[in-house]
């Protein structure tokens, strides 16, 4: 059974509560089964980058050097207003 969500991937929210309140973003993924999204977020000051943080990664096909690659943020669904909506 599919849950349904009021958010989609594309769209662009803004978080109203928890550690990124505030902060504009888009929408990466749906986790469904958890109730989540993974964000995109522009404009963070370097401050907050640093608390997103990165984490190392080995050498693949797709990324023959490893090495360090950015995290995404994940809040629950209900932390996010939509802001508006991906235009098709």
């Amino acid at each position: 059974m599919q849950k349904k969500t009021h958010v989609k991937t594309g769209d662009e929210v803004t978080v109203i509560s928890g550690k990124w309140k505030g902060e504009d973003a888009k929408i990466k993924a749906n986790l469904k089964e958890k109730d989540r999204v993974v964000l995109e977020i522009s404009g963070l000051s370097p401050e907050k980058k640093k608390q997103i943080g990165v984490k190392t990664v080995k050498k693949t096909q797709q990324n023959p050097k490893g090495g360090m690659v950015e995290r995404s943020v994940s809040v629950h669904i209900s932390n996010v207003k939509l802001k508006k909506a991906k235009t098709e």
